[in-house]
Parts: structure tokens; C-alpha cells; sequence
């Protein structure tokens, strides 16, 4: 029943992004969204690289899906390792450093990453699909199902490369256009600007250590409370386990 269910999450959560994606790439025709992407189009905010990398991680997930119940789970390592590696280590921590990123800049002066003017031309509903509901779509998938986890070193190496290769785009951009993705890196300096981009990867690397903790202490206890339950079975079938050792 689980496995069912994880399965019709996992192509409603793919068709939600499929849509997400389609129906954003499709207002390239109104001009005052032009303009907002000018200058490295839509892909230079970090919003719609997380839309994207949860489509395709949604899409591996519905092909591992769909591969289980043709194959079972033999010949599957390469599928479910390269989608555990991509959830734990970019679509768990960015969707969750998104959320809190944008909505505690939001609140403290949301013209630091989402202009009032904005809202006339983005509607309410497509502002919470791409900066609210990413999270609990990621919490879901940690409760539905257990991920492997690389080690500690190569997991947060691997989220530093993504964060690096993302701050040079930031800062190409810049050089290329002299103007800043968001508006809050106007009103920074170089130092301030390099504060910043340091403290944000120590969040998103403290992200991805929850998304760990949360993953063993979800499915590790129930793995344990699974097999303290099983014991007695055990015990009743082995009754010389009880005795301790057999005779000398």
C-alpha cells in the first residue's frame, strides 16, 4: 500500500512541476515579464533552477517507480543511488533554503528579493507554488520513503560545487550586465557580499544535515521498532537463542 502510494505521489508531484515549468516558460510573451529576465533570462534565480532540479529529480523518482514493478528491485542500484544522491545533497536543501531564504527576506522587506511591483504581474498562486509549497512537497518524499545518504564529505562537497557554480553565475552576470539578480546584493559590499555568500552555504550545508537527521530518525527508529516487534516471533521459533549458550 506504501509502495502505491508513493507511486501516485511521485507522478502528481512530477506533474505539478511539469506544469509549474510549462506554464512559466509560456510568459516569455508578456513584456513586463521580459523584462525581469533580462540579462541571463529566468534560469539566473535560484527559484527556478530549484523548479527545474525538482522536475527532474520527480522524474527519476517516477522511472525508479515505474522499473520496480517491472524489474522488482533487481538492476535498480544506478536509478535509486543517482536519485538518492540527487535529493539529498540539491532537491532537499535547496527547496528547504529557498523556502526560508525567500520568506524571512520577504518579511523583513520583501523589495530585498520580491518587489511589491511584482505582484501585478505574478499571481498570488505562483508565488506560493514556487516559494511555499517546495516545502512540503520535500518534507513528503522524507516521510514517504528512506534515502540513502552519501558520506558526510562527499555530500557537502558536492552542495559546495553547486553553491560555487551558482555564485559565479551570480557574479558573471554582474560583471557582464552591471546589474544584480536580486536587489539585495545592490546594497552590499564586497565584504559584505562575501559575508553572505559564506553564511548562506553554512545554512544550506546545516540544511542538508537536518534533511540527514530527519531521514535516520524517521526510518532508522521504525527499522528498530520493526525488529524489536519481530523478536518475540523469533525467540517462540529459536527458544535456544533464550537459553543462552548450548551444552559444553
Amino acid at each position: 500500500m506504501r509502495r502505491t502510494c508513493t507511486c501516485i505521489y511521485h507522478f502528481l508531484a512530477w506533474s505539478w512541476y511539469l506544469f509549474l515549468n510549462y506554464y512559466i516558460s509560456q510568459q516569455g510573451g508578456d513584456q513586463r515579464k521580459s523584462q525581469i529576465f533580462l540579462n541571463g533570462g529566468q534560469w539566473k534565480y535560484l527559484t527556478f533552477l530549484n523548479l527545474l532540479l525538482q522536475t527532474i529529480f520527480y522524474g527519476v523518482a517516477c522511472v525508479e517507480d515505474v522499473l520496480k514493478r517491472i524489474k522488482g528491485e533487481r538492476d535498480l542500484k544506478f536509478v535509486t543511488a543517482f536519485g538518492d544522491l540527487l535529493f539529498t545533497t540539491l532537491a532537499f536543501p535547496i527547496s528547504t533554503f529557498v523556502f526560508l531564504s525567500f520568506w524571512i527576506l520577504f518579511l523583513y522587506d520583501r523589495e530585498l528579493v520580491y518587489p511589491k511591483a511584482l505582484d501585478d504581474i505574478f499571481p498570488e498562486w505562483l508565488n506560493h507554488a514556487m516559494h511555499t509549497s517546495i516545502l512540503p512537497f520535500s518534507l513528503v518524499e522524507v516521510i514517504l520513503r528512506p534515502h540513502s545518504y552519501p558520506l558526510k564529505k562527499k555530500g557537502l562537497t558536492l552542495l559546495a560545487v553547486a553553491s560555487l557554480a551558482y555564485i559565479s553565475r551570480v557574479l558573471w552576470i554582474y560583471s557582464e550586465t552591471g546589474t544584480w539578480v536580486y536587489p539585495l546584493f545592490a546594497r552590499l559590499s564586497p565584504v559584505g557580499l562575501t559575508a553572505f555568500f559564506s553564511l548562506s552555504y553554512i545554512f544550506i550545508a546545516s540544511i542538508y544535515l537536518l534533511g540527514e537527521k530527519l531521514n535516520h530518525w524517521k526510518w532508522d527508529t521504525r527499522m528498530l521498532t520493526s525488529r524489536c516487534r519481530s523478536l518475540p516471533q523469533e525467540e517462540k521459533h529459536n527458544p535456544q537463542d533464550r537459553s543462552g549458550t548450548g551444552r559444553s
